[in-house]
């Protein structure tokens, strides 16, 4: 699976800070050039943002689309980008931004093994001294994700 759903090209390693909307952007544009989702998944996950925030704790949030916005998705893939500056997520620090788009449920799958990546702290700190892009995935990778 974590083949198919992500591979290094679309894991990012930023020094600076963003704001939430360039993060969200960032994610969109990562899915976007893969093939996973359509030039709307972005409004999607603005419209959701709106709601309610992604963000999940431990230096995380994991933007995505709303259910009514199902059609922009094409197939999984997932976005990892961290901002060593961070990210001001209404008022959550978020180091690292985890892009989602999830095809029928398989989503939920996706989100349940990144949220176990991230309840550990150990692995958070792990994920956070990553020095190039390929760490960073191999890390995520090795998660099961």
């Amino acid at each position: 699976m974590a083949r198919d759903v992500l591979s290094i090209g679309q894991v990012r390693i930023h020094s600076g800070s963003a704001t939430r909307e360039e993060a969200m952007k960032e994610a969109a544009d990562i899915l976007e050039a893969v093939g996973a989702v359509t030039s709307a998944y972005f409004d999607a996950m603005q419209q959701r943002e709106q709601t309610v925030s992604t963000y999940m704790g431990n230096e995380l949030a994991i933007p995505h689309g709303t259910n009514e916005t199902k059609a922009a998705i094409l197939e999984s893939a997932l976005s990892v980008v961290r901002y060593d500056g961070g990210v001001d997520w209404g008022g959550e620090p978020v180091t690292f931004v985890i892009g989602i788009a999830g095809k029928g449920d398989e989503h939920l799958e996706i989100l349940s093994q990144i949220a176990i990546l991230f309840s550990d702290e150990d692995e958070v700190e792990r994920l956070k001294t990553a020095q190039t892009p390929e760490e960073l995935y191999q890390l995520v990778s090795a998660a099961g994700v």
